[in-house]
């Protein structure tokens, strides 16, 4: 609707004809024009190939513009966010709809809490997996085993038994991630610890006494609450879309986030803190040559490619990047010695911002850019990142699995294409 309360549309021209459509308008005044109806009544669909183009839903939980670096969840900018939040408070925020009061907050922890341990058999399958399974395999088959367990929360018309998933999978993501990493080096799991906060927790069932103690320990569990903030939600990329496409056929919580899983396990997508590592190394292997580095990128012939620089939906900083910069200064500062690829990827940084070729093509920062760097201080190995990734998306998953179910606009998702085959042709006959 307009100012003046007339509805808006827009005017689609075509080869015998013209459509009629709806134009819509989001709080930020985003526009939209709605085509639902346009194969019904002009025998034609849009294509728009990885979606860059077409909102699949109308959604409350997340805001982004891309053009000015900007990222709110619920309303409030990541940056307030990041500097005053916790991430379960976070957590409540993205899938109740509103930060919680002290008392909703604590009970909402001890929930998670309780819910912690795993049952038996899950352990026991855990357990039976190879070693040097990848970890994110094992985690999407250990959530989506989560439904064999509890059958008392796999219907989703039981608002009952949806919040009680929405718990499971919260309380049980980092149980599980942290026994899959001790399985991973050979170690015993260590149980939760009740006494201990969400990330914390985390943390200790990961490393247990290799986890540093006094101020080192608390500015790590400072470091992983905030990154896993920073990852909590961001609107419909490929794997919450994964979780909506999954979720609008009624599948249930625990096989919608982990097919979300498995979407952020392709490298497109969750690995991109990892091959930022990678980078490193290849600048470190050459000396330590940045302009030589930097000319490959450039050169058309090369593959090398400027990692954690760019992004499909920020075309300006991600506003996520300013905080974990200051973050990863923070940990490797107090590092026993200088750790030579923060030091290489401040200077790569510097270089990339201060050389047109790259400001031109709206090349800066992302949140991938220092977070590897970070994990790596922190002492988890490059096949954990994504999981650590998957930790954070959760309650982004979970917000929109149940956004989508409660609007009664919900149909089950499925696209169309463009039929580009051969025409009708005749079988051959058999001899």
């Amino acid at each position: 609707m307009s100012d003046d309360g007339k509805e808006r549309t827009v005017e689609l021209r075509y080869d015998g004809g013209a459509q009629t459509l709806p134009l819509l308008t989001g709080t930020e005044g985003d526009q939209a024009f709605e085509v639902k109806t346009l194969l019904g009544t002009a025998g034609m669909v849009t294509l728009d190939p990885g979606f860059g183009n077409t909102a699949s839903c109308k959604s409350e939980i997340t805001y982004i513009d891309g053009a000015a670096g900007i990222l709110r969840y619920r309303g409030y900018p990541i940056q307030d966010l990041a500097q005053g939040s916790s991430f379960l408070e976070v957590c409540y925020l993205l899938i109740k709809g509103r930060l919680p009061e002290a008392a909703e907050l604590k009970e909402f922890a001890d929930e998670l809490r309780s819910n912690a341990e795993l049952p038996e058999g899950m352990a026991d399958m855990l357990d039976a997996f190879p070693r040097n399974a990848h970890p994110m395999t094992l985690l999407a088959s250990a959530v989506n085993t989560l439904s064999a367990f509890y059958a008392d929360s796999v219907n989703p018309q039981d608002p009952a038994q949806v919040d009680l998933a929405t718990t499971r999978l919260l309380a049980k993501l980092p149980t599980i991630a942290a026994r899959i990493y001790r399985n991973s080096i050979g170690e015993a799991p260590i149980a939760p610890d009740p006494s201990l906060d969400y990330v914390e927790n985390f943390l200790n069932m990961t490393f247990g006494s290799a986890k540093p103690e006094g101020e080192v320990g608390e500015l790590f569990a400072k470091a992983m609450d905030l990154l896993l903030i920073l990852h909590a939600d961001h609107e419909q990329n490929c794997s919450t879309a994964t979780v909506r496409v999954v979720g609008s056929s009624q599948a249930d919580l625990y096989g919608s986030v982990s097919a979300g899983i498995n979407a952020l396990f392709g490298p497109l997508h969750g690995g991109a803190n990892q091959a930022v590592l990678e980078m490193l190394e290849q600048i470190r292997e050459m000396g330590g040559d940045l302009d030589a580095f930097l000319a490959q990128v450039k050169d058309r012939e090369s593959k090398t490619r400027l990692m954690g620089f760019g992004h499909r939906v920020y075309k300006n900083f991600d506003p996520r990047s300013r905080e974990i910069k200051g973050l990863a200064r923070q940990i490797l500062d107090r590092q026993e010695r200088p750790d030579e690829l923060f030091e290489l990827a401040l200077k790569l940084e510097d270089k990339a911002l201060a050389d047109s070729y790259f400001t031109e093509r709206k090349l800066y920062p992302n949140v991938d850019f220092f977070t590897g760097v970070i994990y790596r201080a922190m002492g988890f190995p490059t096949s954990m990142f994504t999981v650590l990734f998957a930790i954070g998306r959760l309650p982004g998953w979970i917000a929109h699995w149940r956004e989508q179910l409660a609007d009664p606009a919900t149909r089950i998702s499925r696209p169309r294409q463009l039929y580009i085959g051969p025409g009708e042709r005749s079988y051959p006959g058999r001899a």
